[in-house]
C-alpha cells in the first residue's frame, strides 16, 4: 500500500510531526512525504491512503490546504484518509482533540472531506524565527492564554510525541482492519 503524507509548515513543526509519522508508517507501507505548495501537482490515483497535516496561524488553517481538500474531496472520501492539525492551543488538555479544539472543529465542519481519523497536536514556539510583528503578536496571544512569553528562548516544544505515535499506530490499525474486509 502506498501512502501520501501531505503537509504545510511555516516554521517546521508540522513537517517534523509528519516526518515522525512517516517513520512509524514506513515499517509497513511505502510513503511519499510532500510539502503542499501552490505549484504542487499530485496524482491521488497513485495512492491508496493519505494523511494531510497543517497548522494554524492567527486562528486559520492555510487557504491552500482548504482549496486542495475542496478540489479533491470526492476522491479523498473514497480513500483511507486522515487529517491532523497543529496549534498551540492544543497544549491544553481540554483543547487537544478535534472535538474540543475550536479551530480544528470549525475547519473540519467547513470542508466536504470526512477524514476517517483526525487529531490535533500541540506545536512549538520558535520566537527567534518570527518576524517582529509575528513575534509580538504570538507573544501577546501566549500571554492571554497563560503560555510561554520569553522570546529569547530558541524553541519551546509542546508536541506530545506519544500522541503522535498513537495517531500513526491508529492509522495503521484502521488500514489493516479495513483492508482485511475487502
Amino acid at each position: 500500500m502506498k501512502v501520501l503524507l501531505l503537509y504545510t509548515s511555516r516554521e517546521g513543526q508540522t513537517a517534523k510531526i509528519m516526518q515522525h509519522i512517516k517513520a512509524v508508517l514506513e515499517k509497513q507501507y511505502q510513503c511519499d512525504c510532500m510539502k503542499l505548495e501552490p505549484h504542487t501537482m499530485i496524482d491521488l490515483n497513485a495512492y491508496q491512503a493519505v494523511i494531510i497535516g497543517t497548522s494554524i496561524r492567527y486562528g486559520y488553517y492555510p487557504q491552500l490546504v482548504k482549496t486542495f481538500i475542496q478540489n479533491h474531496a470526492k476522491q479523498l472520501n473514497t480513500m483511507y484518509s486522515a487529517f491532523f492539525g497543529v496549534n498551540l492551543v492544543a497544549r491544553k488538555a481540554n483543547k487537544n482533540t478535534p472535538q474540543t479544539n475550536l479551530y480544528t472543529r470549525k475547519f473540519l465542519n467547513s470542508i466536504d472531506w470526512q477524514p476517517k481519523l483526525t487529531a490535533v497536536f500541540a506545536g512549538a514556539l520558535y520566537y527567534p524565527r518570527y518576524n517582529l510583528f509575528d513575534r509580538y503578536m504570538i507573544r501577546f496571544i501566549m500571554w492571554l492564554g497563560k503560555g510561554e512569553t520569553d522570546t529569547s528562548k530558541p524553541m519551546i516544544e509542546y508536541t506530545d510525541w506519544n500522541r503522535v505515535n498513537s495517531y500513526a499506530e491508529q492509522f495503521i490499525q484502521f488500514m489493516t482492519n479495513n483492508s482485511n474486509k475487502k
